[in-house]
């Protein structure tokens, strides 16, 4: 019996060795990704990298929580263009809003806001800072400070 014990114990000393050292070299895998990762998020987001305005100006228009993202991305690294596009975007979401408290003239007074959106995405997408027409001066104005 004590033999059996021996050796169940050494069987089970050795997976768990075996164990130990695959957890070891996940481990690293793992630190290895973490690191590549992080290199490739300060390059993605860098003020050097004309595309970090763009991402955030993009992000911005993805619902009220893409918007907060942005925001935040954009006060870690401030660029022209991103801020432009977060000014846009927060008027254009105060409009809808604005007008959807309208009781008559609710279901069409989202279709100008909408309008608005779509074509401030698809300017974003260039990467150029287009001002919504009617409104974009005053959202940029009333929102300079962001």
């Amino acid at each position: 019996m004590s033999e059996e014990k021996k050796d169940l114990g050494d069987k089970a000393e050795e997976a768990f060795d075996k164990a130990k050292d695959a957890a070891k070299e996940v481990a690293d895998d793992a630190k290895e990704a973490a690191k590549d990762f992080k290199e490739d998020a300060k390059e993605v987001f860098s003020k050097d990298n004309p595309d970090s305005g763009k991402t955030v100006a993009i992000i911005a228009h993805l619902t009220l929580i893409g918007w907060i993202i942005a925001l935040v991305m954009n006060n870690g690294n401030k660029t022209e263009v991103g801020s432009f596009y977060i000014r846009q975007v927060l008027g254009i979401m105060l409009l809808g809003f604005v007008l959807g408290l309208i009781p008559v003239i609710n279901l069409i007074a989202w279709i100008f806001p909408f309008i608005l959106w779509v074509m401030s995405l698809v300017f974003s997408f260039s990467g150029e800072q287009k001002k919504v027409f009617l409104v974009g001066d005053y959202f940029q104005d009333w929102f300079k400070s962001l």
